[in-house]
């Protein structure tokens, strides 16, 4: 007689789908998610409120100033209390938008470095997650995160542009070109922290501990807005030739400029990614 047992099958390990990585990436990090609410609560209410009483009240001033007038007053191009407040706040939301790639950076560099420094990782990789989707999941949570949270910032800020543009100018302090104003009306106040986020990826995969690549990360952001400051009035031809400063571009290149921008630095994040995904596959053993 032939014996027959009922043998159980033995479960395939069952990998985390993208939803189950996603929420396991808030769980662990809710206090890096909080900060981030919390930065683009205080831009976005910032903003709103220059869109609002912020104007409004600047523009009373402005008005009992004489300067809407033919023949303002000497006095008219220094800013008042209501202005000054009005452009203060602008200049806080704008400078809160220009610190996220470097505060990005920074915390993909740190996060990456200490699992990888700690055994975090490689524990996470004898469980049910594979070094390469660890790895996707460290650029994809934070990037779905940071897509809307910078979006929803420059929608406000171009909305802002729009409607108190005239009240901008009066007040004199800045220009479409300023950077701060160039990146946070266009796509590259998403484009940059992105590359942020990958540069701070590649940072933690080649060093491996926390705080040098933490350092290195922070470095390489700064270097690479220093760079694309630097380059951007040659990224597109003026009339007469290459512009040397954005100011002798007109405003009608705002848009060719962003996207020869953000065309560079989207190559940028896609290298620096790549290359982390390539380094950690041959430390692996």
């Amino acid at each position: 007689m032939t014996a027959v047992t009922d043998a159980t099958p033995v479960a395939a390990p069952r990998f985390p789908g993208p939803r189950g990585l996603f929420l396991a990436g808030l769980r662990v990090h809710r206090s890096a998610l909080v900060f981030w609410i919390g930065l683009v609560a205080v831009a976005a209410g910032a903003l709103l409120w220059a869109l609002g009483p912020g104007a409004d009240a600047a523009w009373a001033e402005y008005r009992e100033m004489g300067c809407t007038k033919g023949s303002p007053t000497l006095g008219c191009d220094i800013p008042e209390p209501a202005m000054f407040r009005y452009e203060t706040v602008v200049t806080v939301a704008e400078g809160l938008l220009s610190l996220v790639p470097v505060l990005t950076g920074a915390w993909a560099g740190g996060l990456v470095g200490r699992e990888l420094e700690d055994g975090t990782a490689r524990l996470a990789w004898t469980q049910s997650v594979t070094p390469a989707r660890w790895l996707a999941a460290k650029l994809a949570v934070p990037a779905l995160l940071l897509v809307p949270g910078t979006l929803a910032l420059t929608l406000l800020h171009r909305t802002l542009w729009a409607s108190d543009h005239h009240l901008i100018r009066a007040i004199g302090w800045s220009e479409w070109h300023d950077d701060s104003v160039f990146e946070a009306n266009g796509v590259l106040a998403t484009v940059h922290p992105l590359a942020a986020l990958a540069l701070g990826v590649l940072a933690g995969v080649v060093l491996r501990r926390a705080l040098p690549a933490l350092g290195a990360a922070v470095l390489a952001v700064a270097a690479l807005i220093w760079a694309l400051d630097e380059a951007r009035p040659h990224l597109w031809p003026t009339p007469p030739g290459t512009a040397q400063l954005m100011h002798e571009h007109p405003a009608s290149h705002f848009w060719p400029l962003q996207l020869v921008e953000t065309s560079l630095v989207l190559a940028v994040a896609a290298l620096a990614a790549t290359a982390a995904f390539a380094l950690l596959a041959r430390r692996l053993p």
